[in-house]
């Protein structure tokens, strides 16, 4: 995918939280298709996340989707980023699944019955007429995480971001999305503390205490980043109180 208007741009970003430096002068263009972003739990990834898709400013720099300030005009952003969340619980506010798909399309300014008609329709296609009425809390973990992604799909967003995806979920279940995610032409961005997740991208961003460590195709940057994982296992960094 080449560079243009519709990627990510981030130019000498700085985020404070709690007086400490989460994301320092941190610079991307994010074209690529599919994007892993990865990194130590700390290390900034959660922020990035929250800062492309508006829902924290920058303290410095600035930030772009789409040639549009994420912050700014969130109707706007709909059309252009959507995001998977590592628990679907903190995602779904609706009590049926009709309701949770119709939500996004009346956010953007749909009718009620043509988005309910857009619903049956999108139910239908995925072989899951049956859940129409079914209230959300009567799903499991991984119907949960499949009805916010087809919440996500029916806004049509140019990219999606993924939150640690597979996280909680049992190996059929992650194969389902796996295979889910391999067939969507949106832009993809991964973001993991496990590298196998983001194996297969076309570009992966390793972040270390808000800065970027490396960035390149997988094959040069995993390999990399499970050394220093391993070399970091060795030690006991973790016997200090923090008290």
């Amino acid at each position: 995918m080449p560079h243009s208007a519709s990627g990510i741009v981030l130019t000498d970003v700085q985020v404070r939280l709690a007086g400490r430096a989460v994301l320092s002068d941190l610079s991307l263009h994010l074209d690529e298709g599919r994007i892993g972003i990865i990194g130590r739990n700390g290390s900034g990834k959660t922020t990035l996340l929250r800062l492309m898709a508006g829902l924290i400013a920058p303290d410095g720099g600035q930030v772009r989707v789409g040639g549009i300030d994420p912050c700014r005009d969130r109707k706007a952003m709909l059309r252009h980023l959507g995001i998977l969340f590592q628990n679907p619980d903190h995602q779904i506010l609706f009590p049926t699944v009709a309701e949770e798909l119709a939500f996004g399309l009346r956010q953007q300014g749909l009718p009620a019955a043509e988005a309910a008609e857009r619903v049956r329709a999108a139910l239908a296609g995925e072989g899951r007429s049956h859940w129409h009425d079914a209230h959300c809390h009567t799903l499991s973990q991984g119907q949960k995480q499949y009805l916010c992604l087809m919440a996500v799909l029916m806004m049509q967003p140019a990219t999606i971001l993924l939150d640690e995806p597979f996280a909680g979920l049992d190996l059929p279940t992650q194969a389902r999305l796996i295979r889910r995610f391999a067939a969507l032409p949106q832009r993809l961005i991964t973001i993991s503390h496990d590298p196998a997740a983001v194996a297969t991208a076309e570009r992966v961003i390793w972040l270390d205490a808000g800065r970027l460590r490396a960035d390149g195709p997988p094959g040069e940057v995993l390999p990399a980043f499970r050394a220093e994982m391993a070399r970091l296992g060795e030690q006991d960094a973790d016997t200090h109180l923090s008290g």
